[in-house]
């Protein structure tokens, strides 16, 4: 049987990394092998270092986005696995990227020599940015190219999923379905948690059809799609923190991202997606903040005092990166202060993505 070919997109923030984890323990409680493809515009990707940390084989394509460098995410995916494709893999792309049904999903059947069983392309709706883009309203928190971006990838989608139920008002729920139907007429609407896994069995049923799917091709004007991604300042960075005395590892991270949090609201800066990991020896801890309306929240405890710890840090906000790695530094260096904690920056890269270039494009 041909491997199965799972592509899972989104906005920055929209759950991608949670329902891809939650897939794949699904598939490997059938009993089958199954491999996972993260991606970003450089290294240290929190969600790499989470997925690998719940025990899954991850391969990951940094530095650009799967449609700007294809024969990295093929190879990649050839990387997964013993010898042998994985029987079902899961890809997660850039949540700022579009048009690729044109040039990831056509190119896998048409020009990759592999042969794949693609499933229904599924685009997980942000609700916290989607309601407000949705109804036209003006303080959506991004600029019209942007939010560009965000109509753009479910205009492509198969079907459209609808996450964080479990946190949303059914009148809430109700409104954006009506939304979605009335702006993307034909397309099924899905109303899931990834947290939770609540409705995610009608999510599994989807991915399982078969039929005229990965067939909506658009017109994109690149020039807005590359001048919205620029408008969004990108941030990765990974940071030692030690101490002669144990610290909680949970508050750390808490705190940091609360901090970075009140900055970003000062500034007025909305926040896309901000991510924060941190590794200890015994156990790991996830922070998140998903938009600046929301605010942070622990996404998971590890309820560990350590020594010392592994914090990466990736931010995706409107602003300008320079302003963002300024902000970033200082909250670093003054919680760690305030804590008796030595902290070293090990790595940081702070940029506005690129102008994208696929490597096919099929229409």
């Amino acid at each position: 049987m041909k491997p199965v070919y799972i592509m899972v997109g989104g906005f920055l923030g929209a759950g991608k990394t949670t329902s891809v984890a939650r897939l794949a323990r699904h598939y490997m409680q059938l009993g089958k092998r199954v491999g996972i493809v993260t991606n970003d515009q450089t290294t240290d990707l929190v969600d790499t270092h989470s997925l690998r940390s719940q025990g899954f084989d991850v391969g990951e394509v940094a530095g650009s986005c799967f449609c700007c460098n294809f024969d990295a995410l093929t190879s990649t995916v050839e990387g997964l696995g013993d010898q042998e494709l994985p029987e079902v893999i899961l890809a997660e792309p850039v949540g700022s990227c579009t048009d690729l049904v044109a040039t990831v999903i056509r190119p896998l059947t048409e020009v990759y020599g592999v042969p794949l069983d693609i499933a229904p392309y599924g685009v997980i709706l942000k609700p916290s940015h989607g309601l407000r883009i949705l109804k036209g309203d003006s303080g959506s928190g991004f600029s019209p190219k942007a939010n560009y971006i965000f109509r753009k990838q479910i205009e492509e989608a198969d079907f459209v999923i609808i996450n964080r139920i479990d946190e949303l008002p059914p009148e809430q729920v109700d409104e954006l379905q009506a939304l979605l139907e009335s702006e993307y007429p034909g397309r099924p609407i899905l109303r899931c948690s990834a947290r939770t896994g609540e409705g995610f069995d009608t999510l599994v049923e989807m991915l399982e059809q078969r039929g005229q799917f990965g067939q909506r091709i658009m017109e994109v004007d690149y020039d807005v799609y590359a001048e919205g991604e620029a408008e969004l300042g990108w941030l990765n960075s990974q940071v030692t923190v030690e101490s002669d005395s144990e610290f909680a590892l949970d508050e750390l991270l808490v705190e940091l991202i609360g901090n970075l949090h009140e900055r970003l609201v000062a500034t007025e800066s909305e926040a896309a997606h901000l991510k924060v990991i941190g590794l200890s020896d015994a156990s790991y801890a996830v922070a998140n903040l998903v938009s600046n309306a929301t605010g942070p929240e622990l996404s998971l405890a590890s309820k560990t005092t350590t020594k010392s710890a592994n914090v990466v840090v990736n931010a995706r906000v409107g602003t300008d990166p320079t302003e963002l790695e300024q902000i970033v530094r200082q909250e670093l260096a003054t919680i760690c202060q305030s804590r008796g904690l030595k902290h070293e920056v090990v790595s940081l890269q702070s940029f506005k993505p690129g102008r994208p270039v696929p490597t096919h494009r099929i229409v």
